[in-house]
């Protein structure tokens, strides 16, 4: 009996010596846990206190995705409160001139098509017989929130908006990344004065990959207007040549009638010269 007390008591002392063991190891692993995380967010907070936005800005210039030509493929999947639906596509962009874009439904027949220029925005929907030819009113009224052509442009294709101030940025971390915020961002063209139009003034945020310094994400409220804002998330980012671009991208339109898209891309060129086809059926009924 002596024998197997004395057993139980030394099996007990070893157990507790293995429970003390996995608390030291499992505090050991924390502490390096802490340390691996405590390290990398010091390190990118280095460059703000050194450079402080203009670093973060500098950086994000660099690394967008640089073109003169866009074209790509694209499936779509569109969200509301009414349900959801799928769809397929094709995008071209000349640079700060032109956007053309087809949308095809399920049955594989192009039912819309579209071009975009810095002051006018036409499509024609062939299924209706129907088409429209106007301002970026169509495109504010649909997003929920006032738009121009840079900023759509921008959206599309995971880049900061041009022609828009950018000395009023602050920089900070937002673990793990980057974040540069502006509570009054402006376009700063001459053509935005003379044209006599309520400027846009917007409330944004821009997230960084801390290693690529690509855009991860962008939030935009329009000033005064607190109830809208459209949020844009980047992912699964492509090289193609010395660039790389976003193939999946989020939007989600957050306000009294929120909804959400997602593209993919597929098929993507760049700086290759392409035409942009629109041609309006005599037969059309033009909408307003």
């Amino acid at each position: 009996m002596k024998a197997l007390i004395s057993w139980i008591r030394k099996c007990r002392i070893k157990c507790y010596m293995n429970k003390a063991w996995k608390g030291i190891l499992l505090l050991l692993a924390v502490i390096g846990l802490l340390s691996s995380c405590k390290t990398p967010r010091t390190a990118i907070k280095a460059p703000l206190r050194e450079e402080g936005p203009e670093f973060l800005y500098s950086k994000l210039k660099e690394n967008e995705l640089h073109f003169d030509w866009f074209s790509a493929k694209f499936d779509a999947h569109y969200s509301d409160k009414n349900g959801s639906t799928d769809f397929k596509g094709q995008i071209r962009v000349r640079k700060d001139s032109l956007i053309w874009l087809t949308i095809t439904p399920a049955l594989g027949i192009e039912a819309i098509r579209m071009v975009v220029s810095n002051d006018s925005v036409k499509y024609f929907n062939r299924l209706n017989k129907v088409y429209f030819s106007g301002d970026y009113k169509l495109v504010s009224q649909f997003l929920q929130i006032d738009i121009d052509f840079d900023i759509l442009q921008a959206l599309i294709l995971g880049n900061d908006f041009q022609f828009y101030e950018s000395n009023s940025f602050k920089a900070d971390v937002n673990f793990p990344e980057y974040r540069l915020s502006t509570t009054d961002r402006r376009k700063i063209r001459k053509e935005a004065e003379d044209s006599g139009a309520d400027p846009i003034i917007l409330v944004q945020n821009i997230y960084l990959d801390p290693e690529t310094f690509k855009i991860t994400r962008i939030d935009v409220k329009q000033f005064m207007k607190d109830n809208r804002k459209l949020d844009a998330t980047y992912g699964e980012f492509v090289k193609l040549g010395s660039e790389s671009y976003p193939s999946a991208l989020q939007f989600d339109i957050l306000s009294e009638n929120p909804f959400g898209m997602r593209l993919s891309y597929s098929r993507v060129e760049l700086n290759q010269p392409m035409s942009f086809p629109f041609s309006i059926p005599g037969n059309y009924k033009r909408i307003r």
